[in-house]
C-alpha cells in the first residue's frame, strides 16, 4: 500500500469523522426507506458471512429495515467489492469487507477499482483467531509433528482456502514460510466449502476461524492444532498457541462494513451507530465471546487506520511468498 493511498483513506475517513458538527439533510435524517443490501466476498459458512449474519438482525432494529445479507463469492471477494464500487452511493448496498480486501490491494495489479480509493471505511465488526486445524485421518497431532510430516512429504500435503488472497491463504502462506514447509494449496469459492472438503479428507489442512471452527473441533470433525493468537484461548484451552512453536506468528481474520465512495457522511454515520450498537447486544457480545472473537467497535476513522495498517501487513506477506492472483 503506498503512502499516498494510505494518506487518501485516512484523510476520508477523518472527514467521515467529523461529521457530529455537520448538519444532516433531511434525506439523511430519513434514511433508511427500504431494505439494504449486504454483499458477502465469499459463499456462506464462512468467518465474513458468519460475522455479517451475527449482527444482521441488529442492524435490522436499529435502522428499522430488513438488512439482506447476500452471498457472492468469487475472485477472491473481487465480485462482491466491484458491485459494492459500481453501485448507488445510497447506503442501501453495503460491502462485508475483510481481511481478503487487504490482501487483494497488493495480490491484484489489474482491478477495475482500488479499495482504499473507492469505498468509504463504516465501521468494524470484529477480530475472529484463526485456527490451525488438520482432518483427523491426516498422522499428526501436535505442529511440530505436522511440520515435520510436511517436510518427509514435500509437495504431498495440501490445504483448503476461501479463494486466492483469502485469509485462509494468507496465514497458510506465513506458515510455510515461518516453518520452512511446502503445502500445496487448493482454493475454492469461500471458507465454507472448503471446511466441507476438510472434514471429508479431500484436503488436509486449512486455517480457519475460530467461530466457523469449534463446532466441528468439539465434535471430532477436524483436529486442532494451534491458534493463531498471542495467548491460549479459553474456547479450546488445550489447544497451543503457533507462537509457541513459531515465535511472533500471529494472525485473526477480520470484518467490517465499508460502504461505496461518495456515500453521505451523515449515512455512514448513522451505520456506523447501529454497527456499533448491534456489537453491544447481549447476545451478540455472548456469541463473540463464544468463539474468543474480539468486537471491534469504533468510528470510521479507527476502521480506516485498522485498514490501512493490516493491508500494510498482508502485502508484505503477499510479496515475501510470491502469492500471485490467477
Amino acid at each position: 500500500m503506498t503512502s499516498l493511498r494510505r494518506r487518501q483513506f485516512l484523510r476520508l475517513a477523518a472527514g467521515v469523522a467529523a461529521l457530529p458538527a455537520m448538519p444532516r439533510p433531511a434525506r439523511a435524517q430519513a434514511y433508511p426507506t427500504r431494505p439494504i443490501r449486504l454483499l458477502v466476498g465469499f459463499a456462506a459458512g464462512g468467518g465474513t458471512d458468519l460475522m455479517a449474519r451475527l449482527i444482521q438482525q441488529g442492524l435490522s432494529e436499529r435502522l428499522g429495515q430488513q438488512i439482506v445479507v447476500e452471498n457472492r463469492p468469487g475472485a477472491g471477494t473481487n465480485i462482491a467489492t466491484e458491485a459494492v464500487v459500481h453501485a448507488t452511493p445510497d447506503g442501501y448496498t453495503l460491502l462485508a469487507a475483510s481481511l481478503a480486501n487487504a490482501g487483494n490491494a497488493t495480490l491484484y495489479t489489474d482491478l477495475k477499482f482500488n479499495f482504499i480509493r473507492d469505498t468509504v471505511p463504516v465501521a468494524g465488526i470484529a477480530l475472529d483467531p484463526f485456527v490451525l486445524e488438520v482432518t483427523p485421518s491426516l498422522p499428526v497431532k501436535t505442529i511440530p509433528e505436522l511440520i515435520a510430516y510436511a517436510k518427509a512429504n514435500p509437495g504431498k500435503v495440501n490445504y483448503g482456502s476461501g479463494g486466492i488472497g483469502s485469509g485462509n491463504q494468507l496465514t497458510a502462506e506465513m506458515l510455510k514460510m515461518m516453518a520452512g514447509i511446502d503445502l500445496v494449496h487448493v482454493p475454492y469459492r469461500g471458507a465454507g466449502p472448503a471446511m466441507v472438503d476438510l472434514m471429508g479428507g479431500q484436503v488436509q489442512v486449512m486455517f480457519n476461524t475460530m467461530g466457523a471452527s469449534l463446532q466441528h473441533v468439539r465434535g471430532g470433525k477436524l483436529r486442532a492444532l494451534g491458534v493463531a493468537t498471542k495467548a491460549r484461548q479459553a474456547a479450546l484451552p488445550d489447544v497451543p498457541t503457533l507462537a509457541e512453536f513459531l515465535p511472533g506468528y500471529e494472525a485473526s481474520f477480520w470484518t467490517g462494513v465499508a460502504a461505496p465512495k461518495g456515500t453521505s457522511p451523515a449515512v455512514v454515520d448513522k451505520l456506523n451507530q447501529a454497527v456499533n450498537g448491534a456489537l453491544g447486544d447481549d447476545n451478540v457480545k455472548a456469541r463473540l465471546a463464544e468463539w474468543s472473537a474480539t468486537a471491534l467497535a469504533g468510528s470510521p476513522a479507527d476502521f480506516a487506520r485498522f485498514v490501512a495498517d493490516e493491508t500494510e501487513k498482508w502485502g508484505k506477506v503477499i510479496h515475501a511468498a510470491n502469492i500471485k492472483a490467477e
